[in-house]
């Protein structure tokens, strides 16, 4: 288990495991807030270059090749594996040793936290902000060219590649156009809610105090599950990442109640409902999971593009991964947001750090957009001297 302490987590892990742990993570903890700030914006010489070089150092190889050279006993491979495949990427690939180990070392020093609520809460205190400040919002109207904005200084596009080359395309310079059309998606997903009468039935007493389980067994099993969508095949004992909010938050389900939702790794664009194989998982680590389940709702991963046409095939990344895809998104550039476009910027997770749970692709957006205001105004500001 991962625990918010190094030590702690230790106690869970073989005893020589525990100080290689240790030694492994208590670093990268220690300095948080500088490792945070330079792994997760775009490539850029590091304000704190020896926090970096320590990452660098351990994250610049497979997930498979760090547990195999730290860790001598499978519980402690199996924990940093199932961290490490929240990816999307096979774990022989690098650098998902680095992706492990920046959510690990997350995970001990703020945590995995639930929104009080729902994750909507966010969304909407993000919205009383801006509305705060005059800004307005619309919803349902899809844009299909970007003619059908009013005039402004500053358009932020929250799409990945696909969806700029139909909206914007006619705009694009062809050596641009050419570069977005080379971006590679990953595998999808398929995603499955459930309405509980009662909390999971774990058969390890831990699990209930967990707010996200990965449920996938050995390590090699998880290095398979992950590869398998990369190789166009459904792995039918899937490794599936779970999460359980109302132990934690009460406010989601009525009374006595509880839900949960979980889902599975399968190729780009699979149209396969995976529920009955996720389901079998859970009830192998939960026996009688099944006889709790109210009502379940399904989304394979045509459908999460369907709901939602960024997500590419079911990508819930905004793309792969991979090692050129981690530092050029959505192309190589020295400004991943500008576009050739005066006045247009890139937001979404297809720009650097790429897709996760921290926001930083429209945060390090929005500065560049204010840079280049910043910078036409002092232009402007040039000609009418001259």
């Amino acid at each position: 288990m991962l625990e918010r302490s190094t030590a702690a987590t230790g106690d869970t892990l073989a005893r020589a495991d525990a100080a290689a742990y240790r030694r492994l993570m208590d670093p990268l903890v220690a300095h948080w807030d500088e490792l945070v700030h330079d792994a997760l914006a775009p490539l850029h010489v590091p304000r704190h270059p020896f926090v970096m070089a320590r990452f660098a150092r351990r994250g610049v190889r497979s997930a498979l090749g760090l547990v195999n050279a730290w860790f001598g006993d499978d519980r402690a491979r199996a924990l940093f594996a199932g961290i490490a495949a929240h990816t999307l990427e096979p774990l022989t690939s690098v650098p998902t040793a680095a992706f492990g180990l920046m959510l690990a070392a997350a995970g001990h020093a703020v945590g995995w936290p639930f929104a009080r609520g729902g994750s909507q809460r966010i969304a909407d205190a993000l919205a009383a902000v801006l509305r705060d400040h005059g800004g307005q919002i619309m919803t349902g109207t899809p844009v299909r060219s970007l003619a059908e904005l009013p005039p402004a200084g500053l358009t932020l596009l929250d799409l990945t590649p696909r969806q700029v080359l139909a909206i914007a395309g006619d705009r694009l310079p062809p050596r641009y156009r050419a570069a977005l059309g080379r971006y590679r998606y990953g595998p999808g997903v398929c995603k499955v809610d459930w309405a509980l009468t009662e909390p999971i039935p774990w058969r390890a007493r831990e699990c209930a105090r967990a707010g996200t389980i990965h449920l996938g067994g050995r390590t090699n099993a998880i290095a398979y599950s992950a590869r398998a969508p990369w190789d166009g095949r459904l792995d039918r004992q899937p490794f599936v990442i779970l999460a359980q909010p109302t132990l934690f938050d009460a406010t989601r389900a009525p009374a006595g109640q509880h839900i949960a939702w979980a889902y599975c790794h399968v190729p780009h664009g699979s149209p396969a409902d995976m529920a009955d194989d996720i389901e079998s998982q859970v009830e192998r680590f939960a026996p009688g999971f099944r006889d709790i389940v109210l009502q379940r709702s399904v989304m394979t991963a045509v459908a999460m593009e369907r709901e939602n046409p960024n997500l590419v095939g079911g990508d819930i990344n905004g793309g792969s991964q991979n090692w050129r895809q981690l530092f050029f998104r959505p192309k190589v550039s020295v400004d991943p947001y500008a576009t050739p476009v005066d006045g247009l910027y890139l937001c979404s997770s297809s720009t650097p750090p790429g897709g996760s749970v921290h926001g930083m692709c429209g945060y390090f957006a929005a500065r560049a957009a204010l840079r280049g205001v910043a910078a036409l105004q002092a232009e402007l500001s040039l000609s009418r001297a001259a």
